[in-house]
């Protein structure tokens, strides 16, 4: 395997919160890979000298539920190349190839990597003059979508087993790769923001319980009041993009209190922004956002606490924490103190489901794989990232979450991974971040700047909505 990986200079910063997307952030669990620059493999490819004019049947394909993957491994593609470019860099590019060397070794495949920070812009170029990768890894599906509707997409339901992906996926993770009525992509690594951070031995000392539900959340929270403590941390504070921590609530309660169709239709505005479902979920979030008993700092806190301070949710040694829930996503360890580390000083429960016909719905982001080339080896590469196999080597390694539902859970070797594995796979929904999805005139803008109002209190929800209905492109 050769990775060729193009870096720029960007601070930690931005690599953890640029577009609120936590895929790329670092870990504290993550142990160095090494992958090597090469991997020998010795193929003997016979000299002909006669003309062969006897018809041979085919051998059938070796047993499994991937055709391509197993006659890849039973040699017959030995000695080919597969290319392969996406957004991974780094340390995760590293982990990446490293998880592909299995497949290398058991197949003779060639697979060459190659990582930017630029592969949105690259991507799009390298498509249209004719000379894309075999496969593209993706940050998100809107890319992934363009690119399928130009035709420059392999749809994946023309050759694998249908059958078999919805028995490894929930029907979200499909649907938010399927363009048209066909499948362009398979998610490979996952993230999750419905989550909630707490200090767990002060927890336990406390001897609070986690809530399973919204009713039990706001009755754990009327608790710690009458205790004299301050149930949440809500920083929000981000410069230019300060808002999206509030519209990251506003989705996640969303998916709690209205049908999963009710929130694709408000992405792609089917329905009005100020639609009453999106009222509600707004009404349940200042349940908790307007009452400053039950917010460090109160609503002022909220807007002017940078998103990444964490150290209000640690004890000192002369106080106890000052909040004692965040809402964040699985990045946020990354700004701990120093000192405290995830899974021993602070651990996380599932954001509670509020209406329980909803089920488990789980909010976050995830990485599509598509494919532009079609040969039979990029098949069966496509078809390897598609089995827990595909990625055993990088959540053995850490800092990995599969949307895969067949990834056993022991093999995440940290419990961190391990319990955001578990909320991914008793997820009953999954939903991309609306705000990323939306046109950015809202979704990065109105949307923020909205929710900023309105937790100031400079207007009122019906006010907000409303402006950014207004403002949503014609």
């Amino acid at each position: 395997m050769r990775t060729k990986i193009w870096l720029s200079v960007v601070s930690v910063f931005l690599l953890v919160l640029t577009a609120c997307a936590p895929a790329a952030t670092p870990s504290p669990e993550q142990v160095p890979v090494t992958v090597p620059v090469t991997v020998p493999v010795t193929v003997e490819v016979p000299v002909e000298t006669t003309k062969v004019v006897t018809v041979v049947p085919p051998t059938p394909a070796p047993e499994g539920p991937y055709e391509h993957l197993a006659r890849a491994r039973a040699g017959e593609f030995a000695g080919t190349k597969v290319t392969i470019f996406g957004v991974y860099t780094g340390e995760d590019a590293n982990r990446f190839s490293a998880a592909l060397v299995p497949f290398e070794q058991a197949t003779g495949i060639d697979v060459e990597f190659e990582g930017s920070a630029d592969f949105e812009t690259l991507i799009v170029v390298r498509a249209e003059s004719g000379s894309p990768p075999d496969i593209a890894q993706f940050s998100q599906p809107g890319l992934m979508k363009q690119l399928a509707e130009d035709g420059k997409l392999v749809p994946l339901d023309s050759f694998m087993n249908m059958e078999q992906l919805k028995k490894d996926y929930i029907q979200s993770w499909l649907d938010l790769a399927t363009f048209n009525g066909h499948l362009y992509g398979i998610f490979y690594r996952a993230a999750t923001k419905s989550i909630v951070w707490y200090p767990t031995p002060q927890f336990q000392e406390a001897g609070y319980q986690v809530p399973k539900t919204w009713d039990e959340m706001i009755a754990l929270m009327d608790k710690m009041v009458a205790d004299g403590r301050t149930p949440w941390c809500i920083p929000a504070e981000h410069g230019g993009s300060t808002g999206w921590v509030i519209t990251d609530w506003v989705e996640d309660v969303l998916l709690r209190t209205a049908p999963p169709e009710i929130y694709d239709q408000w992405v792609t505005h089917e329905i009005p922004f100020n639609h009453p479902a999106i009222k509600e979920a707004m009404d349940y979030v200042a349940q908790v956002m307007f009452n400053d008993k039950y917010v460090f700092g109160g609503r002022k806190g909220i807007l002017t606490i940078w998103v990444g301070q964490t150290a209000e949710l640690f004890p000192t040694e002369t106080e106890e924490p000052r909040c004692w829930m965040m809402k964040q996503a699985g990045w946020i360890p990354a700004f701990f103190p120093e000192g405290k580390k995830a899974g021993v000083d602070a651990s996380f429960f599932y954001f509670p489901p509020i209406k329980r016909e909803y089920g488990n719905p789980v909010l976050g982001g995830g990485d599509p794989i598509g494919m532009f080339n079609d040969r039979p080896e990029v098949r069966a590469v496509m078809e390897y990232l598609a089995t827990p196999a595909g990625c055993e080597v990088w959540v053995k390694t850490g800092g990995f979450i599969s949307p895969n539902r067949s990834v056993p859970l022991e093999w995440y070797t940290n419990e961190i991974d391990r319990l955001q594995g578990e909320i991914m796979k008793n997820a009953d929904v999954f939903r991309f971040d609306a705000s990323d999805l939306m046109p950015p005139e809202v979704g990065v803008g109105t949307f923020w700047t909205g929710m900023i109002d309105w937790v100031s209190g400079e207007k009122d929800t019906d006010t907000v909505l409303q402006e950014i209905e207004n403002s949503w492109p014609k």
